[in-house]
């Protein structure tokens, strides 16, 4: 730290900060243009230019370090004349012969040209107008640019290259003058580009512009900040709304995404609120057309509260299941568990982290103590030395995580990719270890032995802070390199170097997702994840831990909700007796004792009729669930089904009553992101005909003789911080103040004045000592053979998210990716006389689809992959139900099947 002058007043900075950003810390206002932080500092615009003592001529302050005992001025008489001069050049650039033009841009009265005009008095220049010129690129979906607008301050190629990390907007050269190279024309498909819009909200004119930005002006719309409904990062941004439609999002500078946004956050999160597939009236079940047919909301509840109490009373609470939606809010959630428990007496309560994160919660609070991410994103891109990256992709699962990986690496970072795919990162990763699908625990036991015979262990971590260390290192002595690399399929040599650039590295960091979690041994393989972190002491320090990327939105939420057959909210054990009177307590009623159903153990108790009725909260498990025939088969043999959604979804169509339910966007309440960050939802809109979901369960529970009051989403959280020490400190008004607004706050969060808590295991593990695991490996359930040669495993592309249900509302995103196809190996491929593009039939033990083949060597030789988005190819017919021997998780990422080419059809 040091200080130095500006405009009289002694500022203290740090070394290396610029003299632009000492100036805005001490609330001293400097104009600047094509300055945007972290984006884009080349001085170009020369708006920001101030005097410096001893310094002949202006500098820029935006790219300047300040230094001991530098004296600086912001204003003066030659600043203004330099800041407005250079005003001139640049409308004289921009075109600007007029302010016609201005009145029809789609960026009028949001431009940063005009408001800087304004604020330094130009309204003309003096300088020679360049003449409109350059071709429009209109081609993108949602994409546009303008060349004659164009300023060339550079902001949109940093967004591009240095936030965003995608490199696709380049610059060039048209004569003496810098020109910007936009893919947005004809060929944009041929590109790289990922449509994110970073490069369109970095704009400060009408040059590249969102489409939607056509459909309004700023004057007509309001901004209410949300949290970004798809997966887990838990980005910032404001909906854009007009009258009561939003009509557009902008990136907000959250703790997780930093201004950046992928192509889902800004372009498909608001049409499905809006669509007119939308529910917007219940639906009972005509008993003898069979048919769906519109009821009133009265009439559906009667009729849902007289089923579930009929076969409460005929069967007990061991006959009904109940399956929360992970992507609804945590005041949700908790009233879905509190319905199931208090009304329908079932603790056969569930969410989607049984066929994703399942092992996660299980794995992590049988080794630390808490299952969940340790670190922050942030924390983990700005601190670590090393990423070891395994069995995630997140540029298309989690992709402003994936951008901030990137910038990661432009700053030296190590990375090391495990996964069975070349994905996009792999590329960039200074080791990648193309591992056989279903061999996570052979790698991990590998790669613990080949630290302990470097002796790249930290004795004093394993002495002081674990148990089991001896049973551990006996078991992984038969894991020599070269077994492992026949296990997996690598090299023995890379796994040796990898052990070596992680042990070495004093920060680094584990990040996982569904490669990992999604086997018949997922479990175990999260456990030997951690055994990695814990032998080495890479816990509870910033830039080290073991990091779940948790998939969709509030998914880490649902399970702090105690939406678990064996938990209450923030993970309080039902098996513990005074738990469940703590509860029964708070809720004033008697509470089921009984073990619980996962969701995946409660299908195969349908078909047997144990279980006979289930209500689905924004879940479609027809799509989602493994072995698509076994979930129907389940679904047609209950009494009773009711499903609570925004769409008529593949799962709603057998149900008996639907209830139309509300988005994010339509609710306030809060989400918790992957690194259980718990940030506000607001509601922006209304559609008619809808009801709040809370609404709904607390109608049901009155009509079934529990006497809950209605309780707005504020209260509701301060019920749950009531329950819930790690939620103590959590409320709306809290998230909402000055404080605390935009950043959220990490649980365990234990008090109103606790500031949450961005690291776990500081010092101490939840559970006291860290456990490692000895498990095995063992062979996925079914593997290819001769009638079924390949094996299949499955993931997330992009542009979608899960089973469409949102994303595929937005034209835009089908026009770039909207149906199905399977990767094949090249070798495979031409065995098969099968080319890229031609329709293959697919086929396993369990169904046949159809789809595209996607001919590449992203996989290995005898492996395929697929998407497990679309409808027209829905590869979850072919996988099966094996489930995880420890939490039921399925298979999803091991499946043989057989690949035919199609004959085109006539």
């Amino acid at each position: 730290m040091f200080d130095f002058t500006i405009d009289g007043r002694t500022v203290t900075v740090e070394e290396g900060t610029t003299i632009l950003g000492a100036a805005r810390a001490a609330q001293i206002h400097i104009p600047t243009l094509c300055y945007l932080k972290g984006v884009s500092s080349i001085g170009s615009c020369r708006l920001c230019v101030v005097e410096v003592e001893g310094v002949t001529g202006l500098v820029a302050s935006c790219n300047t370090a300040a230094r001991p005992g530098m004296v600086v001025r912001t204003r003066s008489e030659a600043i203004d004349s330099a800041r407005r001069t250079a005003l001139e050049l640049i409308i004289a650039e921009h075109g600007l012969n007029s302010t016609q033009y201005c009145f029809s841009c789609p960026k009028n009265g949001a431009c940063e040209l005009q408001d800087r005009c304004r604020e330094l008095g130009v309204e003309t220049t003096p300088f020679e107008v360049k003449p409109a010129s350059g071709e429009k690129l209109d081609s993108n979906p949602f994409l546009a640019f303008n060349p004659s607008l164009c300023i060339r301050c550079q902001r949109c190629v940093g967004a591009c290259n240095n936030a965003a990390g995608n490199h696709t907007l380049t610059t060039g050269r048209r004569g003496v003058r810098t020109s910007i190279l936009a893919p947005f024309g004809a060929d944009w498909k041929s590109t790289n580009c990922e449509s994110c819009g970073n490069c369109a909200q970095a704009c400060p004119t009408g040059a590249i512009i969102e489409k939607r930005r056509r459909e309004y002006r700023s004057w007509e719309i309001k901004r209410v900040q949300t949290t970004c409904p798809h997966c887990a990062t838990g980005c910032q941004y404001n909906l854009i709304v007009k009258g009561n439609r939003i009509v557009d999002t902008e990136g907000v500078d959250g703790p997780s995404n930093h201004g950046l946004l992928c192509v889902k956050g800004r372009s498909a999160s608001f049409d499905f609120v809006q669509s007119e597939r939308r529910l917007k009236t219940p639906l009972i079940r005509n008993k003898e057309t069979g048919e769906l047919e519109p009821a009133s909301w009265e009439d559906a509840l009667d009729l849902v509260a007289r089923r579930f109490t009929e076969i409460r009373e005929k069967n007990g609470g061991e006959a009904i299941a109940a399956f929360a939606c992970a992507r609804s809010a945590n005041e949700d959630i908790y009233m879905l568990q509190k319905m199931a428990r208090t009304v329908f007496k079932t603790n056969n309560v569930d969410n989607c982290a049984r066929v994703c994160h399942g092992p996660s919660v299980a794995g992590l609070q049988r080794t630390l103590g808490s299952g969940a991410m340790t670190n922050p994103i942030t924390d983990i891109c700005e601190n670590a030395e090393v990423i070891l990256l395994v069995g995630s992709n997140p540029e298309e699962a989690h992709p402003v995580i994936g951008m901030q990986i990137r910038a990661a690496l432009r700053r030296g970072v190590k990375l090391i990719v495990v996964d069975p795919r070349d994905i996009g990162l792999s590329k960039s990763a200074d080791i990648h270890l193309k591992l056989r699908p279903g061999t996570n625990v052979a790698f991990a036991n590998g790669i613990v032995r080949q630290l302990i015979h470097d002796d790249l262990i930290d004795h004093e971590f394993i002495k002081t802070r674990t148990e089991g260390f001896e049973e551990l290192a006996a078991m992984v002595e038969d894991y020599t390199p070269e077994r492992v690399a026949d296990i997996c399929r690598i090299d023995a040599r890379d796994l040796i170097a990898a052990a070596r650039l992680y042990g070495r590295a004093h920060r680094a960091a584990i990040v996982y997702c569904l490669g990992v979690t999604e086997h018949s041994s997922g479990t175990e393989g999260v456990m030997s994840l951690s055994n990695i972190a814990m032998v080495t002491g890479k816990y509870g320090r910033p830039g080290c831990g073991i990091n779940p990327l948790r998939g969709q939105n509030n998914v880490q939420g649902a399970c702090d909700m105690g939406a678990s057959p064996g938990d209450l909210t923030g993970y309080q054990k039902i098996a513990t007796p005074s738990v469940v009177e703590k509860f029964e307590k708070a809720w004033g009623v008697e509470l089921p004792r009984f073990k619980g159903l996962f969701a995946t153990d409660a299908f195969p108790k349908m078909i047997s009729g144990d279980v006979k009725g289930l209500f689905i909260f924004g879940e479609d498990p027809v799509r989602t669930d493994p072995d698509t025939h076994h979930v129907i088969k389940a679904l047609k043999n209950l009494e009773f089904l009711v499903v609570d959604d925004l769409f008529l979804t593949e799962t709603a169509k057998y149900a008996d009553v639907v209830l139309p339910g509300r988005s994010y966007a339509e609710k306030e309440g809060t989400f918790s992101n992957t690194e259980r960050r718990v940030q506000r939802i607001r509601k922006a809109v209304e559609i008619p005909g809808t009801r709040a979901d809370t609404d709904i369960f607390t109608d049901i529970m009155n009509r079934m003789g529990y006497p809950q009051p209605r309780l707005t989403p504020a209260e509701i959280m301060d019920e749950i911080a009531s329950v819930t020490p790690s939620f103590a400190g959590i409320s709306h008004k809290r998230l909402d103040s000055a404080k605390v607004a935009g950043c959220g706050l990490q649980w365990p969060c234990t008090g109103p004045d606790h500031p949450g808590t961005p690291i776990l295991h500081v010092g101490k593990f939840t559970r006291g000592l860290g456990h490692y695991s000895t498990a095995l490996y063992r062979a996925s359930s079914e593997l290819p053979d001769a009638e079924y040669p390949l094996m299949l495993t499955t993931g997330r592309v992009l542009y979608h998210y899960n089973a469409c249900a949102m994303t595929d509302k937005t034209e835009g995103i089908n026009e770039i990716s909207g149906h199905s196809f399977i990767e094949l190996n090249t070798k495979d491929a031409k065995r098969l006389g099968i080319a890229d593009g031609d329709r293959v039939k697919v086929s396993s033990r369990r169904g046949v689809i159809d789809s595209v083949a996607h001919v590449s060597d992203k996989t290995n030789v005898g492996e395929s992959w697929m998407p497990f988005h679309f409808q027209d190819g829905n590869c979850n017919w072919l996988t099966k139900a094996a489930l995880d021997n420890i939490c039921s998780t399925p298979e999803y990422k091991v499946c043989a099947v057989r690949v035919e080419k199609l004959a085109p059809s006539m």
